[in-house]
């Protein structure tokens, strides 16, 4: 996951963005592989997100099913879970590769990449666009949001039945180590579904208004377009909060963050000490 989050933030704002800002000459910007880079970023995008359905669904099990994360909690099953999602979500982004074409021609080297026409008019592509949303994120919200509510639910659960058996139920109030791992779940959890959800909604509804009213923005200045670009912005952010999430949550990973933080520091009191 952390992998498909750092390829969409290569794929898209530095191979798409900073050659077309500071570098107007780059062989990036030749049609195929401007193209290919488009490719790219659709692919990773939807990979980052589906790979996130997949994690939820591995905490779901681990949590929620005792006879089945014996079989399915294995590096075996992550690695052929892995391996078709991306290849599925690859398979599925192909036909993005077609709807560019250039924009200029110059000694017959096709330049930039800009939508045809008639993707905008013909059925076959309007259907598939909305097939694709459906795909990310209509379908990722639900899963992420109903396998998260029945992780939590089971939580729940299980911290009501710990409590009556440590003899909680009457108010007394004693630290337990696992209680609190649990609440830890719950936020992660929590903190999950709201990033996504959040991140991906201004997306989703300027896109809903773009179909229904039929504008493109004319030109930067317009609000459409800073509304566009704004969406796509955090979009992207949601490829990264994550992997920040489900890392920083992480006891060890904290541990070794401290540690690195801390090692110039005792570099130098070795280093004066000597």
């Amino acid at each position: 996951m952390a992998v498909a989050d750092l390829l969409v933030v290569i794929t898209d704002p530095i191979l798409k963005w900073i050659p077309v800002i500071y570098f107007p000459g780059s062989f990036l910007l030749i049609t195929p592989i401007c193209r290919s880079i488009r490719f790219l970023i659709f692919a990773t995008t939807m990979v980052s997100v589906w790979l996130t359905v997949a994690f939820s669904f591995d905490r779901f099990v681990i949590i929620c099913g005792e006879k089945l994360k014996t079989k399915y909690c294995t590096e075996r099953t992550a690695a052929v879970v892995i391996g078709t999602v991306s290849v599925l979500c690859s398979l599925e982004i192909v036909p993005w590769y077609f709807i560019y074409e250039p924009k200029y021609i110059i000694d017959n080297v096709p330049w930039r990449c800009i939508i045809k026409q008639s993707y905008y008019t013909f059925p076959a592509w309007t259907a598939f666009e909305l097939f694709h949303r459906i795909l990310a994120p209509c379908v990722p919200f639900f899963l992420i949001l109903l396998l998260n509510v029945l992780t939590v639910r089971r939580i729940l659960a299980a911290s009501r039945a710990r409590k009556g058996l440590r003899g909680l139920s009457s108010g007394e109030n004693h630290n337990d180590p696992e209680m609190e791992n649990r609440k830890k779940s719950i936020i992660l959890l929590f903190s999950i579904s709201g990033s996504f959800v959040l991140l991906w909604t201004t997306q989703v509804l300027f896109y809903i208004y773009q179909r229904i009213t039929k504008l493109y923005p004319p030109s930067a200045d317009d609000p459409l377009y800073i509304t566009e670009f704004t969406s796509v912005m955090l979009q992207l952010l949601s490829s990264c909060t994550n992997t920040c999430i489900y890392a920083v949550t992480q006891t060890k990973f904290r541990q070794e963050l401290k540690k690195l933080l801390k090692y110039p520091r005792n570099l130098i009191v070795k280093l004066v000490k000597s």
